[in-house]
């Protein structure tokens, strides 16, 4: 935005000198006065400017060391890449650079001192804007930090991973041809080499379109270890790749395609978009926060994830190429790794809490209405068997110990329609798929 800034002063900077020669003429309302009346404006424009700078940057620091204490470190980076406060400081520096700049223009000339009337003008009209942008950043800042602001936000973001990994199959069946996966991991434990990393710290990306452009170009299958999410230590094993004369030509492109950097990212991390929402909940329900809304609503959109995730097919972590060879293969989080990531902390945190663990029992009774086999509903009833036991050993109110063992029937009743709707006995409708139609448990009072 200060680029920008710059390029629109020397637009109007030229404009200036061509009506100062007498070039070209502006319209009445654009003229300022004497050069001492342009200087006012400007210093006067500048400095209000440059204070609210000042203002706006202690707002941006109070608000993300709010949302460290009461969100978690990692919730930082959620604030810091907000569109909405770049572009205010932004529009704030970049009018002060413009203001600036027109300042140092005005000087002696030829035919009297030069005054920039249009760039002045300009000035003008950016300070009105800023003061609309000032008033747009308060209302930015006092909505971003609301909880449930929060905790919608970073379940949009768990929306888009779970699109980007679990996509909708396709309309036309794969090109399938050459080793199978079980012939490809007997060749990788043969003849194979291993690609070590370059450099320590979290592996951010993968760019698979460009490692299956090497990997057909060199004729290899590349195995990678590590999905984004996990931590590479410099050194150790990368890759693997098939075969081991192959990998002089793979490894020299490799480390161009993976992003590596000191923290994780929700580029293709499922599990971070998971872990955010489990670590808002678990300082929700410790005893210094002691705020049990936010928990449920932590697990209300976790549930929505699971509830997207269960109804679709499982990434296999097979990259053919237009051949039909697999060309890539890569490690993905199984349905039980990311089922116990979003509901094993919260159930472990919510002991003595029926209202924490009655709402964990309907979401799983949610998710198994999704569900699409018997290792998915196989998981999910594991859980709700573990939240019944906690509610038996940590409840001890008769009732509220009931209302969970209610919950928990709804759960082993979804569990049996969503059985009965696969084998195609009742024709129930799956939400989302257009296959059947599904039967939600009662929500909670």
């Amino acid at each position: 935005m200060v680029g920008a800034a710059a390029v629109v002063f020397a637009a109007t900077y030229a404009i200036d000198r061509a009506a100062y020669r007498g070039a070209l003429t502006l319209p009445s309302w654009v003229h300022i006065g004497s050069a001492d009346a342009g200087r006012q404006i400007l210093i006067a424009i500048a400095a209000a400017v440059i204070t609210v700078v000042g203002v706006v940057f202690s707002i941006t620091i109070l608000t993300l060391q709010l949302a460290s204490t009461q969100f978690g470190p990692r919730m930082l980076r959620n604030f810091i890449r907000s569109i909405g406060t770049q572009l205010s400081l932004g529009a704030f520096v970049s009018t002060f650079v413009y203001s600036l700049v027109t300042l140092g223009s005005i000087a002696p000339g030829r035919h009297g001192e030069f005054v920039p009337h249009l760039s002045i003008t300009v000035s003008q009209f950016l300070a009105l804007l800023d003061l609309a942008v000032l008033i747009f950043f308060v209302h930015h800042v006092a909505t971003s930090i609301q909880m449930n602001q929060v905790v919608a936000a970073i379940a949009s973001d768990l929306q888009r991973a779970v699109d980007a990994q679990f996509p909708d199959p396709p309309a036309v069946e794969a090109v399938v041809a050459g080793p199978t996966r079980a012939e490809l991991a007997t060749l990788l434990e043969g003849d194979s080499a291993v690609v070590p990393a370059r450099r320590s710290g979290y592996l951010q990306a993968v760019g698979h379109g460009r490692l299956l452009r090497i990997a057909r170009h060199s004729d290899a299958v590349v195995e990678l270890l590590h999905r984004p999410g996990h931590f590479v230590v410099q050194g150790l094993p990368l890759a693997r790749v098939w075969p081991a004369s192959a990998a002089a030509g793979v490894t020299r492109d490799l480390e161009r395609a993976h992003v590596t950097g000191p923290h994780r990212t929700l580029t293709q991390d499922l599990i971070f978009a998971i872990d955010q929402l489990v670590e808002i909940a678990l300082r929700a329900l410790s005893p210094a926060v002691n705020d049990t809304f936010t928990g449920v609503a932590c697990v209300d959109w976790l549930s929505d994830g699971l509830c997207r995730i269960s109804s679709r097919t499982s990434p296999t972590g097979e990259h053919r190429d237009s051949l039909g060879h697999v060309r890539l293969i890569e490690p993905v989080p199984g349905y039980e790794r990311i089922v116990d990531g979003a509901f094993s902390k919260i159930r472990q945190s919510s002991a003595a809490m029926p209202a924490m663990l009655i709402r964990q029992l309907d979401g799983l009774a949610r998710i198994m209405e999704y569900t699409t086999s018997d290792e998915q509903r196989r998981v999910l009833r594991s859980h709700a068997d573990m939240t019944l036991r906690a509610a038996e050993a940590t409840v001890a109110e008769p009732e509220d110990r009931s209302d969970v063992a209610q919950r928990h029937a709804r759960v082993l009743a979804a569990e049996e329609r969503a059985r009965l709707a696969d084998r195609g006995q009742p024709a129930l409708h799956r939400a989302g798929t257009g296959s059947r139609s599904r039967s939600l448990p009662d929500e909670p009072a």
